[in-house]
């Protein structure tokens, strides 16, 4: 399937990328599970990154997030490349930035395939280049005080 966009987060009838954002708001799992619905699809992964308490053995009592302006047309491209190399009928990423406290969703993925094990694969391999090519940073504030940025 050939993709043609006009911008971040314009879509166009053919394009299995039906949700992408960066929000500063709470994100939701049903929103994202909705967006990648297909009647083709067999198999619909989801995956969902929450903020734990602790990191590398130290305590984490809160984090957040920020974002380069070119998060999201970053994250487009890296959907787009995750789409190109499987059948995806849908998919949708969206990560929060700004301040989150344990338990809160960070990020929600999810993608829908023919069969599932083309949609868990797909799934995983959004979710790494999300977090290998986008640029967000994460800004850890742990239990004895201390701070710590990570992919900065």
């Amino acid at each position: 399937m050939v993709n043609t966009h006009s911008g971040p987060g314009e879509q166009v009838a053919d394009d299995p990328i039906r949700l992408l954002a960066i929000r500063d708001t709470p994100l939701s799992v049903d929103e994202v599970f909705r967006a990648v619905g297909d009647d083709a699809a067999g198999g619909t992964a989801l995956f969902v990154g929450t903020v734990r308490d602790h990191d590398g053995g130290a305590g984490v009592d809160s984090l957040g997030y920020s974002s380069h302006p070119s998060a999201e047309a970053e994250l487009r491209r890296v959907a787009e490349k995750v789409a190109a190399g499987f059948p995806v009928r849908a998919m949708a990423a969206v990560h929060r930035v700004g301040d989150l406290e344990v338990g809160d969703l960070a990020v929600v993925v999810a993608v829908s395939c023919p069969h599932r094990a083309e949609a868990f694969e797909a799934c995983r391999q959004l979710i790494d280049d999300l977090k290998s090519q986008v640029p967000i940073w994460k800004h850890q504030k742990f239990s004895d005080g201390t701070e710590e940025w990570v992919g900065a």
